[in-house]
């Protein structure tokens, strides 16, 4: 029985953050199904079982714990599951990457699809995009990741911040050829340590999965589409 369940939309996106962590650490859990978190959402706060506005949200059932806000969902797997680095620095640099993972799908969502993206739009964006790429790249630098081997942070074994990453951008660039070729060109060795990292068996089992599920689904919805528009066109 698992002691997980996890609210979120028939997609990736942001919930394969946490799908990838609970994969990586071998834990167990069930999605409670988009017409659960369409009950939850339309109901009273108090019904919740913790106040969200939109998913994900995870329930540690063992604990009888409920956290909302991927962010915050990441850090309380690194904290009960002991993934997280064990001196501060890192530690608030792992929390770091989250974050900007986090920022990262937001802006290619243009805020969660407040207006759709336009060729002008993407234009205007992909240098942003390749900063974005850079601070990856600049992270794993600065702590001898290279293209041959070696962790973001570090270290001889992955870590949340190289499961996060991997997430991010294997799950984009799987699904958008365009940004693969980004990523590839603005920033190569964390290309590199996306597909080792990746292809680990639990994160390559997730993956299939993911595409079981989903097919070609990214987010879903009309800003998907218009992303799909610009990249393929």
């Amino acid at each position: 029985m698992s002691d997980y369940e996890l609210y979120y939309w028939s997609a990736p996106f942001r919930g394969q953050f946490v799908r990838g962590v609970l994969a990586f650490a071998g834990q167990t859990w069930t999605e409670a199904g988009d017409d659960a978190i369409g009950e939850l959402m339309g109901g009273p706060v108090k019904a919740m079982p913790a106040p969200f506005m939109g998913p994900p949200l995870l329930v540690d059932k063992k604990a009888d714990v409920a956290i909302a806000q991927m962010p915050a969902i990441v850090l309380y797997l690194g904290e009960t599951l002991d993934l997280l680095p064990r001196t501060p620095a890192p530690r608030a640099l792992t929390l770091k990457i989250v974050c900007d993972a986090n920022d990262v799908i937001d802006e290619l969502t243009l805020d969660g699809g407040r207006q759709m993206w336009t060729d002008k739009r993407w234009e205007e964006f992909e240098p942003r995009l390749r900063k974005w790429m850079s601070f990856w790249e600049e992270t794993g630098r600065r702590h001898g990741l290279k293209a041959g081997g070696g962790f973001l942070l570090g270290g001889d074994e992955p870590g949340i911040a190289d499961v996060v990453t991997a997430v991010l951008w294997s799950t984009l660039t799987e699904r958008f050829d365009k940004i693969a070729e980004i990523l590839d060109d603005a920033a190569p060795n964390t290309a590199a340590l996306v597909r080792r990292v990746a292809d680990l068996p639990p994160l390559k089992a997730l993956a299939e999965k993911a595409r079981e599920d989903y097919g070609d689904t990214w987010c879903g919805g009309q800003i998907e589409a218009s992303l799909r528009k610009v990249l393929e066109a």
